[in-house]
């Protein structure tokens, strides 16, 4: 966000998919604090998930003059030559101006606070599925749909513009029940109302920021529940920004405690995504953190336990999940997932016995142990070695007692 020098409201983001900020059910740790819906316990597909695409400077789009039909040598005539453009050039995000900006309108920039207005239809038959008369969102932080991010950063304020834009950059293939079907594409017509500078994160008071941080930890829910791991976690690091700004602010203890509450939240959903994404390092990272604030946090302790599983560190992993079950031993979560690492690290633990043994020859492929290697012609046993030292010191003795009566 740009910084400016006066506070400003921060405003209302979009809203999430209902349910997306409820609070967690406490029990299943499946489930991103903050919100009760699940998560989805097969891998996902992460191969449709919209990619954090990242549109340069364009020049100001005016009204589209109209254009002469081609002749037939050029081929067919298509309306889509005309008045549409192809946003990322493949095919899958288009916008065509429906009322053209006032003169001299300016083209918003990445940080600012947009309101617009909203309507959301199927394109397939035209049943509108959502209206928002007044949603406000952060250009380039995709705190609602990513097709609406990449798509205002091109229209200028006061300007209505209609946008196709697959799944991949809406809702992808879980959909939103129970208004927009999975792999669904979009007919958004969007009204650009307003853009101004965002406020400066220096200048918020405790209230504002922790407004402003659970908005965006909100947003982080809903990415998550429709499996965009990827905006999940950006919008979960924004809020975490928000968060550890420093202040120019008093901030009550009240609201320090506040604060400090939301932090463990996102650390912990910012750790669900990570591991989600594979990105394993930083999940745990993200968990460590949680737990330097709330070190019997039980969700980012069976958090950690489960990323360490996921390396094979099962000898890490299992005191752990042990610390967790500890503090809540009647969850069924915690024992399922301790008893599968037990038994996991005795397989891991019996396979590394065995490949020793190999290596150090004391057994042999089948795990019996290896006969003894037969004696070499110099190998003598130590029991003829212990007589004869005891007959050359007794020999010793004698020639001491001899030389004494000489």
């Amino acid at each position: 966000m740009a910084s400016q020098a006066a506070p400003a409201d921060p405003g209302p983001v979009s809203p999430p998919p209902p349910g997306a900020a409820q609070q967690d059910s406490g029990e299943d740790f499946e489930v991103l604090d903050g919100t009760e819906e699940e998560e989805e316990e097969d891998d996902d597909d992460l191969s449709e998930l919209p990619p954090l695409e990242d549109l340069g400077a364009a020049p100001n789009e005016g009204p589209t003059e109209p254009q002469p039909a081609p002749s037939e040598e050029a081929g067919p005539w298509s309306p889509l030559q005309e008045d549409w453009m192809d946003i990322l050039g493949n095919g899958l995000l288009r916008k065509k101006i429906v009322v053209a900006a006032p003169p001299g309108a300016e083209r918003p920039t990445k940080g600012q606070d947009m309101t617009v207005q909203l309507k959301v239809s199927l394109e397939d038959d035209g049943t509108q599925v959502e209206e928002e008369p007044s949603l406000t969102f952060t250009l380039g932080d995709c705190d609602f749909l990513q097709a609406l991010d990449l798509s205002v950063q091109l229209m200028n304020v006061g300007e209505t513009a209609l946008i196709i834009a697959d799944a991949k950059y809406c809702y992808g293939s879980c959909g939103r029940s129970p208004a927009i079907p999975p792999n669904s594409t979009l007919r958004l017509e969007v009204a650009l109302q307003s853009a101004v500078d965002g406020p400066d994160l220096e200048l918020l008071s405790g209230r504002e920021r922790i407004s402003l941080a659970d908005r965006k930890r909100e947003c982080g829910n809903a990415h998550y529940q429709r499996a965009d791991f990827v905006l999940a976690a950006n919008s979960y690091d924004l809020a975490l920004k928000a968060i550890g700004a420093s202040s120019k602010v008093d901030v009550s203890p009240e609201e320090e405690a506040e604060l400090l509450e939301l932090k463990v939240k996102c650390l912990n959903n910012l750790a669900a995504s990570q591991l989600k994404l594979d990105h394993y390092s930083a999940a745990l990272s993200s968990c460590s953190l949680a737990l330097s604030h709330q070190p019997d946090n039980i969700k980012a302790l069976f958090r950690k336990g489960k990323v360490l599983a996921q390396q094979g560190e099962y000898a890490e992993a299992i005191p752990i999940l042990r610390a967790a079950l500890k503090l809540e031993p009647s969850n069924k979560t915690i024992h399922s997932e301790l008893s599968k690492l037990v038994k996991k690290h005795a397989a891991q633990r019996h396979t590394e016995t065995a490949m020793y043994k190999k290596m150090l020859g004391t057994a042999g492929a089948s795990g019996v142990p290896a006969k003894s290697p037969a004696k070499g012609p110099r190998s003598i046993p130590w029991k003829w070695l212990f007589g004869a030292t005891a007959v050359a010191l007794g020999g010793v003795a004698l020639s001491v007692v001899i030389a004494a009566r000489n």
